[in-house]
C-alpha cells in the first residue's frame, strides 16, 4: 500500500486559489513579482484549466538529508567517483563527498566574479560531460556581468581539478543569451539521448522574445555539446540568423526543467505560468507552444494576461500535457524515475515545485499524455521550496531545497 496522498493537483490548485489569491510563480517565491498587465483580456487569456485524477498508486518514499549548509542549490551533478557537484545560485559551486547521509561539503575553488545575482538570475543548471572520467569537465548555465552591468546569460564549460577543490574555466561554450534584472533568466541545460545539449531558457520578461526565433530567449536550443555549435538537423539549421540556427522549440515563458523520457527520447519541459497554469510540455521540433506576451508583436509591454498557450493567435501551437490551473505551484526541475526499485513509478515523470512546495508525480501513457498526477505525502510542504531534481547512478531521486539559507540536498527512494 502507498501512502495517504496530499490532495490531488486539481483539487490542491483550487485550495491553493484561496489562500494565494493574486500570487503569481515568482511573487510568492521570494524572487521578482512581475508587473501588473497594462494589457486588455481577450477571449484567448481565459485560462482552461488541465486537472487530472488523483492516483492511488504512490509508494510510500524514505527521505533522507545527504547534506546542508547550500543557498538556493540550482543544480546537481554526479560524478563518477560518486562525489556530487551543487551549483547554487549566489555563484558557488560545492562538491559532496557522496550520496548518504552526512556526507561532507567543500567549497570548489572557482572564479565565478562576473556571475550576475539578481532575482532568479546567478549560477544556475549544470550537465555533467560524459567522458568526465577522463575530460574534467561540466558545463554550467549562469547570468554574466560587464563592469558590474548584466551583460547576458551563457553556457561556460569548466574543467575540475583531480583533487576537486578547484576549477578552471575552459570556454565560454554559447554567449548572448538575453539577461534582464533577473526576471525569467531560465536556465536548464540536460544532455539529450543522441549527446546533444539541450538548454530550457527564459524570456527574460521581453514582450516579442518568445515568437521571435532570432532571440535565444523563451525556448529550447540544442546544441553540440563540445564545441557550443548549433546542429545540422535542428529545425531551423538552413535559417539566415546565426541564432535562430539553435532553436528547437519556441513560445515559452520560463523554462524552469528539461529532462528526456528513457527508452524513447522524448523531451519534456517544466515552465513557469503567469499568474496561473504552469505548464508541462513534450517538446516537438520546430514547433511553436504559444506564449505571447506582446499580443502578435504589436506591443512591447508584457502582457501578462494572455494565454500560456494561445491557440486563437497560434493554431498550431501545441497545447501543454498538463497545467497548473487557476493558480500556480512555481514548477522547477523535472526528471524521470527510472528502475525496477520504483516499481508502480518507474517511467514516472517528477516535477518539483517551488510554490507549491511539493514533488507533483506525473505518470503518462505511452504516447506521452498525462494519465494522473499525485502528491507524495512525505514531500508535501515538510522540506518548504523545492528546485533541482536529478535521478542518480545509484536509482534514488536527488532533490535540492531552496529557501534561501541552510538548503539541502535530498535522496529520495521508495520505501521497502
Amino acid at each position: 500500500m502507498g501512502p495517504r496522498l496530499a490532495a490531488p493537483v486539481a483539487t490542491a490548485a483550487l485550495v491553493a486559489a484561496a489562500v494565494l489569491a493574486g500570487c503569481s510563480s515568482e511573487a510568492d517565491t521570494g524572487e521578482v513579482p512581475p508587473p501588473r498587465s497594462t494589457g486588455s483580456t481577450s477571449s484567448s487569456a481565459t485560462p482552461t484549466p488541465s486537472p487530472a485524477p488523483e492516483s492511488t498508486a504512490v509508494p510510500a518514499l524514505a527521505v533522507e538529508e545527504v547534506a546542508s549548509g547550500f543557498e538556493h542549490g540550482w543544480d546537481i551533478g554526479f560524478l563518477p567517483d560518486g562525489k556530487v557537484l551543487v551549483t547554487e545560485r549566489p555563484g558557488r559551486i560545492s562538491l559532496v563527498s557522496g550520496t548518504r547521509p552526512g556526507s561532507r561539503t567543500t567549497r570548489v575553488d572557482a572564479d565565478l566574479d562576473d556571475v550576475y545575482v539578481s532575482g532568479e538570475g546567478g549560477l544556475m543548471g549544470m550537465v555533467v560531460h560524459p567522458d568526465f572520467a577522463s575530460s574534467r569537465l561540466f558545463t554550467t548555465c549562469q547570468t554574466h556581468e560587464e563592469g558590474g552591468e548584466p551583460e547576458d546569460v551563457r553556457l561556460v564549460t569548466w574543467r575540475l581539478s583531480a583533487d576537486g577543490r578547484s576549477a578552471e574555466r575552459v570556454r565560454d561554450l554559447l554567449t548572448g543569451l538575453p539577461i534582464s534584472s533577473g526576471r525569467h533568466s531560465g536556465c536548464r541545460p540536460t544532455l539529450a539521448a543522441d549527446g546533444a545539449l539541450l538548454v530550457g531558457t527564459g524570456d527574460v520578461a521581453r514582450a516579442r522574445h518568445p515568437q521571435d526565433r532570432t532571440s535565444l530567449g523563451g525556448k529550447v536550443l540544442r546544441l553540440h555539446l563540445e564545441t557550443g555549435k548549433p546542429l545540422p538537423d535542428n529545425p531551423f539549421a538552413s535559417a539566415s540568423n546565426a541564432r535562430e540556427k539553435y532553436v528547437y522549440s519556441y513560445g515559452h515563458r520560463n523554462i524552469q526543467g528539461v529532462t528526456v523520457r528513457p527508452g524513447t527520447g522524448e523531451i519534456y519541459t517544466a515552465e513557469h505560468g503567469p499568474s496561473n497554469n504552469d505548464e508541462v510540455n513534450r517538446i516537438e521540433a520546430g514547433a511553436n507552444y504559444g506564449w505571447d506576451p506582446s499580443r502578435g508583436g504589436r506591443s512591447d509591454s508584457y502582457d501578462e494576461s494572455v494565454a500560456m498557450t494561445d491557440t486563437e493567435r497560434f493554431p498550431d501551437a501545441v497545447p501543454a500535457i498538463w497545467q497548473s490551473g487557476r493558480t500556480t505551484q512555481a514548477i522547477c526541475a523535472a526528471e524521470f524515475l527510472s528502475g525496477d526499485q520504483w516499481g508502480g513509478l518507474d517511467g514516472a515523470l517528477v516535477v518539483t515545485a517551488l510554490k507549491g512546495a511539493k514533488l507533483l508525480v506525473l505518470t503518462l501513457k505511452e504516447d506521452g499524455t498525462l494519465a494522473e498526477v499525485s502528491v507524495p505525502e512525505e514531500t508535501n510542504d515538510r522540506y518548504g521550496r523545492l528546485r533541482a531534481a536529478r535521478l542518480g547512478p545509484d536509482g534514488a531521486l536527488y532533490v535540492t531545497t531552496t529557501n534561501g539559507s541552510d538548503d539541502r540536498l535530498l535522496r529520495i527512494t521508495p520505501r521497502t
